[in-house]
C-alpha cells in the first residue's frame, strides 16, 4: 500500500499563497516602514545635537566676548587722560567710580615689583604677580582669562565678594558623592592690561551666583517660541563639577546652584577634555545638554559651560509621530488584508478540497469526491478528471477486494489448523521437560540420600560412643552435643525434603499444629554464624497469636532458606526483617509471615523464574532447589508464598497460612 499523502506545512499551497499574498504587507512594508521611521529617528535625534551644539557655540562666543569686553575696558580705563591726571590720593576714588560704570568686582594698580598701588577694596591678594594675566601685562601684554581664586585669596580682596562666592553644596542623583559641605572658591573673569607710567593695572568680574550674567546668555541662545511646547532651555557655568551659577530650577522658584553635575559628564569633560552632546541627566531630569571644558590661565581644566533643553517634550513629540505612522499602518493591515485573504482563498480552498478528498482515499474512503462543479476555470477542470480516476479506482479496488477475501478465507483456516497443531506441540514438550526433570532429580535425591546418610549414621554412632566414653564428664558439653544432634536431624530432614519434592505422592511429613512465632524464635540460632559475618541488623516483629497446620520441621526450613537467601543478598551488610501478624486474607483467617531484606533485590526477569526448580543466581552456590522446594512445601500445606522485590532496595517474601481450627 502506498505511503499515505503527508504535506509539510512549509510546503503546502495555502502558506505560499498566503506568503505572496501578505510578504508584501506584512513583511516588506513594515521593513521598510520601520527603516524609514527608525532613519528618521536617527537624523531627528542628530538634529536635536546639532541644535544644542548651535546652542553652545552661542554661548561660547557670549562668554568670550565677556572676556574680550573686560579686557578692552581695562585696557582702556588704563590709558585714558583721568587716569593719568588722578593722583595718589584720589586713584582710589577714581577706580571705585570706574568699577561700578564697567562692571568689575575689584580693581587695583601694582607697580613692577607686585606692591600694591591703590585698590578699590582692601588691598590685591597675595603674590598678584604669580597670575599668568598679570605677568604678560607686565611684559606689555594684555591678556583676560577665567581664573580660580581660593577663598583666601577673596577674603584679601573683599569680604562681601568671599560671601558671594560662598555656595552650599546640595546632594544630586548621579553624581559624585562628596564629604564637602560648600563651595567657598570664585571663579573670576580675570584681566590685566601694562599702564604707561609703568605697572599693571588688574581686573575681574565673580561669577558665581552672577544671575544677570547667565540669564542673559540663557536669553541669547534660548529667545521666546525657539522651543517647542512643554520644554525649556537653561545654561549653566559650572566651577569643576558644581553649578555656580544658573537657570536650572531645583525647585519652582530655587535655582538649582550647589548641586553637581553627574558623575559621567564629568569625566568625559573634565578629566578627558571633551566636549559632550548627548543626553544627560540634569539635576532631576533628562535634558539634551551641551558641555565644554573651562581652561584657566594656567592650562588646567577648571569649570564647564553648560548648555541643553528638557528632552521629555522631543521624546513625546517624537513618541506621538511614530504612534501615528504605527496606527496608520495597522489601519492600512485592516483595510487591505481581508481583500488580500479573500484572493487567495479563492485558489487555495478548491485545492484544499482535492487535497482532503485525496487523504480521505488514503485512509480507505474510495466514495470520496471533491465535487467543485462544471467551472471552466482550470482548478475546476483538474477537479473533474481527479473524480474520474477516484471512480475508476474504486472500482478496481471493488474487484481486487472480492479475491482477497476468497483467499484469506482459504488462509485463514489452514492457519487455524497450525495454530492448534503447534499448541499440542508445546504442551507435550512442556510435560516432557517436566518428567525429565523430576525423573533426573529423583536420580539425584537417591544418590543424596545414600551419600549422606552413611557419614550421618557414623557422626551419630559416634557421638553415642563419646556420650558413653565420658559418661558424667559430657554434661558440661551437654548443649554443644545436643546442638550437633540437632544439626544431624535437621539433615536427615533436609534428604527427606528431597526426596518429597522428587516423589511427593510416595513420602509426607507428619502433619501438626505449629506456633510460627516459637519456630521463628528456635531457627534464628541455627543461622546466627551466618548473622556474625556481616554487620546485619535483625529486626522482629512477631504480633501473631495464631498456630498453622504445618510440619514444625518443614516451616523451620522454609525459614531457613529464606533468612539465608536474604543474607546472601546483603554482602555488605543491612537490615534482616521478620515478622507475624494476624490477617485475614480471601476470607480466610490466618496468619501472614513476612522475611524481607534492604539488600540488592531482583529484576523482574528473576522474579518470574524465581520457584523455577534448578534456577539460581548465586553462580557456583547453591543448587536452586531452596525456593522451588519451599514452595511446594509452604504450598502443600495450603498456604501461599509470594514475593516482592526492587533492584537496588531489597526484597519481601510474604508467607500465609490459614489459621489452625481449634477442635
Amino acid at each position: 500500500m502506498p505511503e499515505p499523502l503527508r504535506i509539510r506545512w512549509f510546503q503546502s499551497v495555502r502558506l505560499r499563497l498566503l506568503v505572496i499574498a501578505l510578504l508584501p504587507i506584512l513583511v516588506i512594508t513594515p521593513l521598510f516602514v520601520g527603516g524609514v521611521v527608525l532613519n528618521w529617528s536617527t537624523r531627528f535625534d542628530k538634529l536635536l545635537i546639532a541644535k544644542v551644539n548651535g546652542e553652545l557655540t552661542i554661548a561660547h562666543q557670549y562668554l568670550a566676548r565677556l572676556k574680550e569686553r573686560a579686557g578692552e575696558n581695562l585696557h582702556a580705563l588704563g590709558d585714558s587722560v583721568a587716569f593719568a591726571e588722578a593722583t595718589q590720593s584720589t586713584l582710589h576714588v577714581f577706580l571705585e567710580s570706574r568699577r561700578q560704570r564697567y562692571g568689575f568686582d575689584f580693581l587695583y594698580v601694582i607697580d613692577e615689583s607686585g606692591n600694591v598701588m591703590s585698590a578699590t577694596s582692601h588691598e590685591a591678594p597675595p603674590n598678584a604677580q604669580d597670575w599668568p594675566v598679570v605677568q604678560s601685562a607686565m611684559d606689555g601684554v594684555i591678556r583676560t582669562e577665567i581664573d580660580i581664586f581660593t577663598q583666601k585669596d577673596l577674603l584679601e580682596i573683599s569680604t562681601g565678594l568671599a560671601e558671594r562666592a560662598q555656595i552650599d553644596l546640595v546632594a544630586t542623583k548621579a553624581a559624585l558623592p562628596t564629604q564637602r559641605a560648600e563651595e567657598s572658591r570664585g571663579m573670576v573673569i580675570h584681566t590685566a592690561a601694562p599702564l604707561g607710567s609703568g605697572g599693571v593695572l588688574v581686573g575681574g568680574v565673580l561669577l558665581n551666583q552672577n544671575l544677570d550674567f547667565i540669564d542673559t546668555i540663557n536669553g541669547l541662545v534660548y529667545p521666546a517660541a525657539s522651543l517647542t511646547e512643554g520644554s525649556r532651555g537653561t545654561t549653566t557655568l559650572f566651577l569643576e563639577d558644581v553649578r555656580i551659577s544658573t537657570n536650572v530650577r531645583l525647585f519652582e522658584n530655587i535655582r538649582a546652584l550647589g548641586t553637581k553635575v553627574s558623575v559621567v559628564v564629568r569625566e568625559a569633560v573634565l578629566d578627558e577634555g571633551r566636549v559632550w552632546l548627548d543626553r544627560a541627566f540634569v539635576v532631576n531630569d533628562w535634558y539634551i545638554s551641551a558641555y565644554e571644558p573651562i581652561v584657566d590661565s594656567f592650562g588646567q581644566r577648571v569649570g564647564m559651560l553648560y548648555v541643553g533643553f528638557l528632552d521629555s517634550p522631543f521624546r513625546a513629540a517624537k513618541t506621538r509621530t511614530i504612534l501615528v505612522i504605527g496606527a496608520g499602518f495597522i489601519l492600512l493591515l485592516a483595510l487591505s488584508v481581508p481583500v488580500f485573504l479573500r484572493l487567495a482563498h479563492g485558489i487555495f480552498r478548491p485545492l484544499e478540497t482535492m487535497v482532503s478528498t485525496i487523504a480521505k482515499v488514503e485512509r480507505g474512503d474510495l466514495s470520496a469526491r471533491s465535487g467543485l462543479g462544471k467551472g471552466q476555470h482550470e482548478i475546476a477542470l483538474v477537479s473533474n478528471q481527479l473524480d474520474t480516476l477516484l471512480e475508476q479506482v474504486q472500482e478496481r479496488n471493488r474487484q481486487l477486494q472480492e479475491w482477497g477475501d476468497s483467499l484469506n478465507t482459504r488462509v485463514e483456516e489452514r492457519t487455524v489448523e497450525l495454530r492448534e497443531a503447534n499448541k499440542r506441540l508445546e504442551t507435550t514438550n512442556q510435560q516432557l521437560i517436566v518428567a525429565e526433570k523430576l525423573a533426573t532429580i529423583g536420580e539425584i535425591t537417591a544418590s543424596i540420600a545414600h551419600e549422606i546418610n552413611n557419614p550421618i549414621a557414623v557422626i551419630q554412632g559416634n557421638m553415642d560412643v563419646i556420650r558413653q566414653e565420658l559418661g558424667a564428664s559430657a554434661a558440661p558439653l551437654e548443649t554443644e552435643l545436643a546442638l550437633v544432634d540437632a544439626q544431624v536431624h535437621s539433615i536427615n530432614v533436609l534428604v527427606n525434603k528431597l526426596l518429597q519434592f522428587a516423589r511427593p505422592e510416595e513420602y509426607a511429613g507428619v502433619i501438626d499444629y505449629t506456633l510460627p512465632n516459637e519456630v521463628i524464635r528456635d531457627t534464628l540460632p541455627l543461622v546466627q554464624h551466618l548473622l556474625n559475618k556481616v554487620y546485619i541488623d535483625l529486626e522482629l516483629e512477631l504480633e501473631s497469636d495464631r498456630a498453622i497446620v504445618m510440619n514444625r520441621i518443614e516451616l523451620q526450613q522454609v525459614l531457613i532458606n529464606l533468612i539465608v537467601n536474604a543474607i546472601h543478598a546483603m554482602p555488605e551488610g543491612g537490615k534482616l526483617r521478620i515478622g507475624t501478624e494476624n490477617l485475614k486474607l480471601d476470607g480466610n483467617e490466618g496468619i501472614m509471615i513476612t522475611v524481607s531484606d534492604t539488600g540488592i533485590g531482583m529484576s523482574e526477569a528473576v522474579i518470574k523464574r524465581v520457584f523455577d526448580p534448578f534456577f539460581t543466581t548465586k553462580s557456583t552456590e547453591g543448587t536452586g532447589l531452596g525456593l522451588s522446594i519451599s514452595q511446594k512445601l509452604v504450598t502443600r500445606s495450603d498456604g501461599q508464598i509470594r514475593v516482592e522485590s526492587t533492584p537496588g532496595k531489597g526484597t519481601l517474601f510474604l508467607l500465609f497460612f490459614k489459621a489452625a481450627q481449634e477442635t
